[in-house]
């Protein structure tokens, strides 16, 4: 059994905190606001009422926070209270500067490193199906796979160096949130021509155009279902994070902006908690 330290049980934290009970594992968990950890607490899991005391003697701390600065100003403090055997498994959304920067800080303490980023929302996580994408040194792969294995289906090993996952997890990120922008642009055109827009969906199903995303998200925009699976702030976060990677590396600055913009309207029109489907709404005509 491996001893795991969660820190951050929101959306996603919560669900992999869930799927680690399942395997056997010890679990503990932190979260900013306690009555998160309640549910997981009631299936097994250890409340600590904070961070020294979550990772003490841990053998995996897992970090699964919104942004670079809250993994940080969590971490950092008490990295000296993390044992020298002891992995750090970050798997939130911080782009690969962002993990140079964490990879610095738990090298500068002695604590492996390896940086596991996450392809999946609310459900993968609590199914434990999630696509972990994963990069740093080769050595520190064994000690956490029983963790791997009981959070996601499978693993993509994207290098041996931290910032490599981050890196892919941008790209594939780009494509999930364009994804969803481009659906809702569909809908949204095909009922400013006078069609339901259904069928839109049920005239790409089946076909090589399909996307299981577009026929998640699209009736959820229709029905204007909104319960947060990816949240559409943090979906805005990475935005940035994607557009900066784009900018750093000397893409044409084109469509990215356009997305980000838009997700960024919808935000503002108070759909910044809700699902990232409600960029649909920023879609619609009058």
């Amino acid at each position: 059994m491996t001893e795991i330290a969660v820190l951050g049980t929101g959306t996603m934290g919560a669900g992999m905190a869930g799927s680690l009970l399942r395997a056997g594992h010890g679990v503990r968990v932190w979260n900013r606001s306690p009555g998160r950890t309640e549910p997981l607490v009631a299936a097994g899991a250890t409340a600590c009422a904070d961070v020294a005391e979550a990772v003490a003697g841990a053998d995996v701390v897992l970090t699964m926070l919104f942004d670079l600065a809250a993994t940080r100003e969590v971490v950092e403090p008490v990295l000296d209270v993390v044992g020298p055997d002891a992995v750090w498994l970050q798997t939130g959304t911080v782009g690969p500067e962002g993990t140079a920067e964490l990879a610095g800080l738990a090298a500068a303490h002695g604590v492996g490193f390896l940086d596991a980023p996450v392809l999946g929302t609310k459900k993968p996580a609590a199914d434990g199906t999630l696509v972990v994408l994963a990069s740093g040194d080769l050595a520190l792969r064994e000690r956490v796979e029983p963790v791997l294995n009981a959070i996601g289906s499978r693993v993509v090993w994207a290098g041996d160096s931290p910032g490599a996952a981050s890196a892919l997890k941008l790209a594939c990120n780009a494509w999930v949130l364009t994804l969803t922008a481009a659906t809702g642009q569909s809908l949204a055109l095909a009922a400013a021509q006078g069609l339901d827009p259904r069928l839109f969906l049920e005239a790409i199903s089946g076909t090589a155009t399909d996307s299981a995303y577009a026929q998640t998200k699209g009736p959820a925009m229709l029905d204007g279902a909104f319960s947060p699976a990816f949240g559409l702030d943090g979906g805005l976060k990475d935005l940035e994070l994607i557009l900066a990677a784009a900018r750093a590396h000397g893409l044409p600055d084109r469509l990215l902006p356009a997305v980000r913009d838009t997700y960024a309207a919808a935000s503002a029109a108070g759909h910044g908690d809700e699902d990232i489907a409600a960029v649909h709404t920023a879609l619609l005509g009058g």
